[in-house]
């Protein structure tokens, strides 16, 4: 079985003092860890747990097929 990958933005937050980490095609799934390592294990959990939740509510999982691109204002 193929894995599905996602693309996640990683960033430190001196206030937390540890690292947020987000799935920008996966609305509202973050989380977040003290070191990079533990934010990435936590995401990868979120990351399972928010697509169960999309395959038992019978929900397309997004596709990662997506294009960031920088816009300047």
């Amino acid at each position: 079985m193929q894995k599905t990958k996602f693309k996640v933005y990683l960033e430190y937050d001196p206030d937390y003092q540890g690292f947020v980490a987000d799935v920008p095609s996966l609305p509202g799934c973050m989380s977040q860890g003290k070191s990079e390592e533990k934010a990435l294990k936590n995401i990868q959990e979120a990351i399972k747990g928010y697509l169960k939740v999309l395959r038992e509510h019978h929900r397309i999982v997004p596709s990662e097929e997506v294009r960031f691109v920088e816009v300047g204002v």
